[in-house]
């Protein structure tokens, strides 16, 4: 029942979230027809848009520039005095790309024919009922794109200190003295690099024995390599981390089998994992289940266990990326509007560690690939055998794919190494392809590139013992 003094408002489908997924799936149903409610309680355009890949990303060609200016000499440049780097500018610069796309975007939604935006926290009333504020929005569909937010799990002394996570660190406009990133996965070693090339002492602890532990050892190892080699301090095995103030700032508590038993920082940085957004929305009243983790549960086409309700993006745990929300949206899409089946179960992983140089992988890795049984094949070429790499002064890394023997169909690839991020994706294309290694073998690609090693790296498959 509709509370005293609310507005009843009736619409074809009702948005909740206006993050990767949302905007998109806003246009192409108003473009159907469809009168559509989109609710976003922040900033438009989600974690990608204001905390996540644009801002980030941003900030790490920064980081870019500043090492390639102290690198300078190795390439007959001569620059005069110290390189400096002003935080503030970069900052600023960061800020500029993200509201610009920010603002892009609202206006597009602003403009949207049919696309009514309400602003505010949006709660399950009944299965097809919603209330922002004094409005009660119904409408026989419901789409969830709510996102996730930084894990802080209960640590010990972590309430007795201030931290950062992703979200803060994109207000921190001065240099850190001391960063320490607890966690040493994919965001915070991007973190970690970044800021070790603006200038500050970085160290990432890591519980684990060894950083990204989803990845082979071989790209673990040479991840770690390449970090260190810039000063990054790496502390693995940390397996009782706690928190507690000092003057200077705060001090982390690690257990480890080698270094000191603590790591005093100006700043930390969490970094260990992010979680949905779905603990407020009322979804228990909207018979919507959730996992034990807080996800919700949903079909291969993305439907919840309300018939009338779907889940897209990072609060369905089915991918936590902007390409994979993105590609949500495109399925619900085609299944609504397109007659076209498409099922999230088509999707091959695939994804970036945007450090420098970058790792693009895909499928599998050797480790899954064994545990599947199937005989395999397996080539590999370090970056320094890499024409492209060589003229360019940046060799580190290496490429590897793995390839099932019987179908010569590829299971997965890493290239971590100079445009390892776009040069992945011609093995991404002749996966959904379905087909085999030998057509990109015998393609000719362009000289000077790193796709160019490409087929010469897949001539010389091995098989895998």
């Amino acid at each position: 029942m509709a509370a005293p003094n609310s507005r009843t408002r009736r619409f074809d489908a009702i948005i909740i979230g206006a993050g990767q997924a949302g905007p998109s799936l806003a246009g192409r149903l108003t473009a159907a027809g469809w009168t559509v409610a989109l609710v976003e309680r922040q900033d438009v355009g989600g974690t990608c848009v204001n905390t996540g890949c644009m801002p980030t990303k941003t900030l790490v060609a920064s980081a870019y520039a500043a090492h390639l200016a102290r690198r300078s000499a190795d390439y007959g440049v001569v620059l005069q005095g110290e390189v400096g780097v002003d935080m503030k500018q970069v900052h600023d610069r960061a800020r500029t790309v993200t509201l610009n796309a920010r603002g892009n975007l609202e206006k597009w939604l602003g403009g949207m024919k049919g696309c009514t935006v309400f602003r505010g926290h949006a709660r399950f009333e009944d299965a097809d009922a919603v209330r922002v504020g004094d409005n009660l929005l119904t409408a026989p569909k419901i789409f969830l794109n709510v996102g996730g937010r930084a894990n802080a799990p209960d640590m010990p002394g972590l309430d007795q200190i201030s931290y950062l996570t992703n979200v803060g660190m994109m207000d921190v406009a001065t240099l850190p003295e001391h960063l320490v990133i607890v966690g040493g996965s994919y965001i915070g070693l991007e973190f970690a690099q970044m800021y070790r090339r603006f200038g500050a002492e970085v160290t990432v602890v890591e519980m684990g024995p060894r950083l990204i532990g989803r990845e082979d050892p071989e790209i673990s190892d040479a991840v770690r390599q390449i970090l260190e080699a810039e000063g990054v301090n790496i502390r693995l095995n940390a397996e009782c981390i706690s928190f507690s103030p000092r003057d200077e700032g705060v001090c982390v508590h690690v257990t480890c089998q080698d270094g000191a038993p603590q790591v005093v920082g100006s700043h930390v940085l969490l970094a260990i994992g992010r979680r949905p957004n779905t603990d407020d929305l009322g979804l228990d009243k909207a018979g919507v289940a959730l996992d034990k983790r807080g996800y919700v549960v949903v079909d291969d086409q993305l439907k919840t266990s309300n018939p009338g309700v779907w889940a897209l993006g990072d609060c369905n745990g089915k991918g936590a990326f902007t390409h994979t929300a993105y590609n949500d949206f495109e399925i619900v899409a085609a299944n609504l509007l397109d007659g076209d089946p498409r099922r999230v179960s088509d999707r091959i992983a695939c994804y970036g560690l945007f450090i420098d140089p970058p790792l693009g992988r895909v499928g599998l890795t050797e480790a899954e690939a064994r545990a599947t049984g199937r005989p395999l094949l397996v080539g590999g070429r370090p970056m320094s055998r890499v024409g492209r790499a060589v003229e360019k002064g940046e060799t580190q890394g290496f490429m590897k794919v793995v390839v099932d023997a019987g179908t010569k169909q590829i299971l997965g690839a890493a290239i971590l190494g100079l445009n390892g991020d776009e040069a992945v994706h011609g093995l991404i294309d002749l996966m959904y392809a379905r087909a085999p290694y030998t057509v990109i073998q015998r393609a000719v690609h362009i000289h000077p590139t790193v796709s160019e090693l490409i087929p010469t790296m897949l001539g010389e498959l091995k098989p895998l013992d």
